[in-house]
């Protein structure tokens, strides 16, 4: 009789979300909810209750007092969720948490939509990585979770993605062109085609979907994922994969890299 494996109390995975980052450039409610109004057109269902992160890093200090209270209920009227903070000055720590927010650093955006009033007030597709309910940066999704197999589109990326920048491919394949840098993260919830060096992170199969795959023109990766299950190098990347042509797929939970001849 075969022994039963015991189970893990935890598991740790990567795993990827979307947040809305809403930098403010006003502090006053009324002219937040007027730009907010604007921009959704009165539409009730414009956000879905997306996990949100505030920017404050615009904002000038003295003039711009910030209710917290007020802003969460204003933002999460709108059906948006906020989860932290971004850029924070020290003395406003205090407040933030005791809201229940996250404090969060610094990250560049990738998409941007101009609101009157409020400028650059909102950046959709910054992607913030999360554990298990929630730990910043590496993840949650359980092993066992089974993803039906879907079709899914294509974005397509033509420039190099830079440190400090990430993209997500929400729903789609992710073609890129050009280089990913070191320090960069591109995200995909169908599979990831790197028509040149990937230095960053790669996250495929970002929903699930464990059929989903990598491929790069030079294998120079910080880590590769699919559907959550990751591997980090460190020199341990043999040197017929380091700077050749590769494919990442999951086979039985495991992290299988390939050279591509």
């Amino acid at each position: 009789m075969q022994t039963a494996q015991p189970r893990h109390a935890i598991e740790l995975k990567i795993s990827t979300i979307v947040a809305v980052s809403a930098i403010l450039r006003e502090s006053n409610p009324a002219l937040l909810d007027a730009a907010l109004k604007k921009m959704t057109g009165g539409a009730e269902d414009f956000f879905d209750d997306e996990f949100t992160v505030i920017d404050v890093a615009a904002l000038d200090r003295v003039t711009h007092a910030i209710d917290w209270p007020v802003l969460i209920s204003l933002l999460k009227s709108y059906r948006l969720n906020p989860v932290a903070v971004r850029n924070a000055p020290q003395e406003m720590n205090a407040a933030i948490l005791a809201q229940g927010l996250s404090l969060d650093g610094a990250t560049k955006a990738d998409v941007k939509l101009s609101i009157p009033a409020m400028e650059e007030a909102f950046e959709p597709i910054v992607v913030e990585a999360i554990s298990v309910e929630p730990i910043a940066h590496e993840n949650v999704a359980s092993a066992s979770a089974k993803v039906a197999p879907f079709s899914v589109p294509t974005m397509i990326i033509d420039t190099p993605v830079r440190a400090g920048q990430r993209i997500y491919a929400r729903g789609s394949d992710l073609i890129i062109t050009a280089p990913v840098s070191n320090g960069a993260e591109v995200i995909a919830d169908g599979s990831i085609h790197i028509y040149a060096p990937l230095r960053g992170r790669a996250l495929a199969g970002a929903s699930g979907n464990t059929s989903a795959r990598i491929y790069t023109m030079s294998m120079e990766a910080e880590l590769v994922s699919i559907a959550g299950m990751y591997r980090t190098f460190e020199n341990d990347l043999a040197p017929e994969l380091m700077r050749h042509a590769a494919q990442v797929r999951l086979i039985d939970e495991r992290i299988d890299i390939q050279a591509i001849r």
